[in-house]
């Protein structure tokens, strides 16, 4: 189904419309650096070097954990990589801390920007860089799945309700307008109130009570097609319903689900943003943009390191997302005309 709609004219066209839009181009380039970045971030921000020679062996401690003992610490749990550049050499990431790491060589915290930490530090001594690079993958994870979940559920329900109709669809639109009217984050405020927060309550919870949008364009759709002569040759060949609706026509009411998409992942994003800003979202000391801005917001006055830096990813990544958005739309727009160059008039 995947190759044939890749395959499908329309679909190359649409794509070169994409291409045709610069601003979607460069922020699509933007954001995978970003996700490149995030993904492999151990590798540029990290408290243990990325290579280690010592005694005459050669340990890689960012990608194996080495007991203490084995360098000569007896005294504790956790290896000291930092203790050992004199007994060893070493490559250490761009950023030599992690997200978690406290550095406790400063009077006052937050401690502002300087050569050991370029982005400054937060209110507890860890690195603000690390927490910000390691902070877009948790904040992406959490939009991606809670987009995969709940378009998931919305393409399903709106398939029945739009291919079925009737009764089906009557009742399922009432159910649609009841979720519609609930208040999306007081209810996510007062349920992680009580219960304890982990990224597959909140991506679940998330994920059902935003389904809905999706339904309703999927069910337009499917309202549209279902009468079509491709899905009445499909059923005078005996075809299963469940065929029909998943193998003919949902690769034809893709458009809304590909438009929509960016739009929703960073209103996820925001959405996470704000949780994590009033104290909802992810338990510290996981790595949180949010956290980040209310900590900006208490140390407004002596801290600016904290509004400005965690506020630039913020932005430059909700509108990387929003071009990309709008670079789709356009794309998938039947009224947008791809400008052809002039031919070159060539001499007889």
């Amino acid at each position: 189904m995947i190759e044939s709609w890749i395959k499908n004219p329309l679909s190359l066209k649409r794509y070169r419309r994409f291409k045709n839009q610069k601003r979607a181009v460069i922020s699509t380039f933007i954001l995978l650096f970003l996700m490149f970045l995030s993904i492999t971030a151990e590798f540029w921000s990290n408290s243990k070097p990325i290579v280690l020679g010592y005694n005459g062996g050669i340990y890689f401690p960012i990608i194996k954990t080495y007991h203490p003992t084995k360098f000569g610490q007896t005294e504790t749990l956790y290896t000291d990589y930092r203790k050992l550049e004199e007994q060893s050499w070493s490559i250490w990431p761009i950023v030599s801390w992690d997200p978690y790491e406290s550095d406790l060589s400063y009077d006052t915290y937050p401690a502002a920007p300087d050569s050991k930490h370029w982005f400054g530090t937060d209110d507890r001594g860890r690195d603000v860089l690390a927490r910000l690079l390691y902070g877009f993958r948790y904040s992406f994870s959490y939009a991606f799945w809670v987009w995969f979940a709940s378009y998931f559920i919305g393409i399903f329900l709106g398939a029945i309700m739009g291919y079925v109709g009737g009764y089906t669809d009557l009742i399922g639109q009432r159910i649609v307008e009841i979720f519609q009217s609930l208040p999306f984050l007081l209810i996510l405020i007062t349920v992680f109130t009580v219960f304890k927060v982990t990224l597959f309550s909140l991506v679940l919870l998330t994920a059902a009570l935003s389904w809905t949008m999706i339904s309703i364009y999927v069910r337009a759709e499917f309202l549209k097609l279902r009468k079509r002569e491709f899905v009445e040759a499909a059923r005078a060949q005996g075809q299963s319903r469940l065929k029909i609706m998943f193998k003919h026509i949902l690769p034809n009411a893709m458009a809304p689900v590909i438009t929509f998409s960016p739009f929703a992942i960073a209103g996820y994003i925001s959405s996470l943003s704000i949780l994590d800003y009033l104290g909802f979202g992810f338990q510290p000391p996981t790595p949180s943009w949010g956290e980040l801005l209310s900590q900006a917001q208490a140390n407004f006055t002596s801290a600016w390191w904290l509004a400005v830096y965690t506020s630039l990813v913020l932005f430059i990544t909700l509108l990387c997302l929003n071009l990309i958005g709008e670079g789709v739309r356009d794309a998938f727009d039947p009224r947008k005309i791809v400008k052809q160059k002039p031919a070159k008039e060539t001499k007889a």
